[in-house]
């Protein structure tokens, strides 16, 4: 695209540039300038800086600017300029970090993927930490978070934590949790959770420690970031899988999702096999309460089909679990010479609570057996008819 066209674009597509700010004097002139090649559309915020960055942007008469009174972090800095962008009536905001890693002029790369998406999506500069000069801890926080990201979206990147992005204003959610560097996870994981396409496109990057001021902290911002992962790992597998499950299958009829996410979806016949064993397994086993956040992350871990996993879990819906109790305590009683006679009881957690080594040892060799015999059975059925996926 000429600069022309991207100009272009940009009014079109009202599209602005954000630039958070904190005492990166050195190189903040340097971005503008850059920046102002392809749009006059910039807010910047200064994060309480106590260099001469008031005075830089001073010389800019014809930007957007909002000066804080006190650094209170990236995160809350891009919070408030979302906020401004969307009063000034923008639809998309790229950011761009002022410590000089980024070049403006990959500001069309952004412009020519939105153009060629022709729909709302968040797109990340992938930076390719894999070439020479990229510090080996940056990469390493790279691949822990695109890993993260992965278990939490189910969408694989190169790079999750460039601050080289273009948001889509109107899609991203309206209030969040935290304000520092792990606002940038947490605003794509939940952006993401919301359906919205999150993709990366290529970026150059410029690593120059005689002018690069970084104020990421290691040890307390990834202390920081690891408790958000963990927050957004359990309420992955507590809500949102359960969630866009149970949407997936009101969407569709029965036969359908028989076709497309029992036949079709990923996996061998064995693996399937063993995704509905697992789940049947961790159903019917005594550890209610944590069934779905166990099926989920066993599913991860082997590599298994985490929707029939979660699927074959709930083969102890309420409706059956009555039933799976007495089956539990009849096929334990053998073991501890307990009772087998509950007809005259109410099949309840009370009755589990007190005779529950019977219960424990009978659900499981219950759940060992169901699993074992179901598993077999689908995969000779799905081996039936799919034999060239086995």
């Amino acid at each position: 695209m000429t600069i022309q066209e991207v100009q272009n674009a940009i009014s079109e597509k009202k599209i602005c540039v954000l630039i958070p700010t904190y005492n990166n004097e050195k190189t903040l002139k340097r971005v503008i300038d850059g920046v102002l090649d392809y749009t006059q559309n910039i807010i910047v915020v200064n994060d309480g800086s106590t260099d001469a960055t008031q005075l830089i942007i001073s010389n800019y008469t014809h930007i957007s600017a909002i000066h804080l009174p006190e650094n209170k972090g990236k995160g809350n800095a891009l919070k408030i300029g979302f906020r401004k962008a969307i009063e000034l009536g923008f639809n998309f905001a790229i950011t761009i970090d002022s410590d000089g890693q980024h070049y403006p002029d990959d500001i069309p790369v952004f412009v020519e993927a939105l153009l060629k998406e022709n729909e709302d999506v968040l797109l990340i500069g992938n930076r390719n930490m894999s070439q020479d000069g990229i510090p080996k801890k940056s990469s390493f926080g790279n691949n822990f978070s695109n890993f993260w990201f992965w278990f939490e979206t189910g969408i694989k990147l190169q790079d999750t934590q460039s601050g080289y992005r273009l948001y889509p204003l109107n899609k991203i959610p309206k209030k969040y949790f935290t304000p520092k560097f792990e606002f940038e996870i947490e605003i794509i994981v939940r952006t993401a959770w919301r359906h919205i396409p999150v993709k990366n496109v290529s970026v150059k990057v410029l690593y120059d420690p005689a002018e690069r001021v970084s104020h990421f902290r290691p040890f307390r911002d990834f202390t920081r970031i690891s408790i958000l992962n963990t927050i957004l790992v359990f309420i992955t597998l507590v809500y949102i899988i359960p969630r866009n499950f149970i949407n997936n299958f009101r969407k569709k009829s029965f036969k359908r999702f028989i076709k497309e996410d029992v036949l079709e979806s990923d996996g061998s016949n064995r693996t399937k096999a063993f995704s509905i064993a697992l789940g049947v397994f961790i159903g019917l086993s005594p550890v209610w309460g944590f069934q779905t956040f166990l099926t989920i992350s066993l599913s991860v871990i082997f590599k298994l089909n985490k929707v029939l996993a979660f699927v074959s879990s709930n083969i102890s819906f309420p409706p059956f679990i009555p039933f799976i109790i007495a089956a539990s305590l009849f096929i334990g009683a053998p073991f501890v010479s307990g009772e087998t006679d509950f007809l005259n009881h109410e099949l309840n957690f009370e009755l589990v609570k007190n005779h529950l080594l019977q219960y424990i040892i009978g659900s499981m060799i219950l759940a060992t057996s169901v699993s074992t015999i179901l598993g077999a059975g689908f995969y000779l059925f799905l081996n039936k008819i799919n034999p060239e996926n086995g």
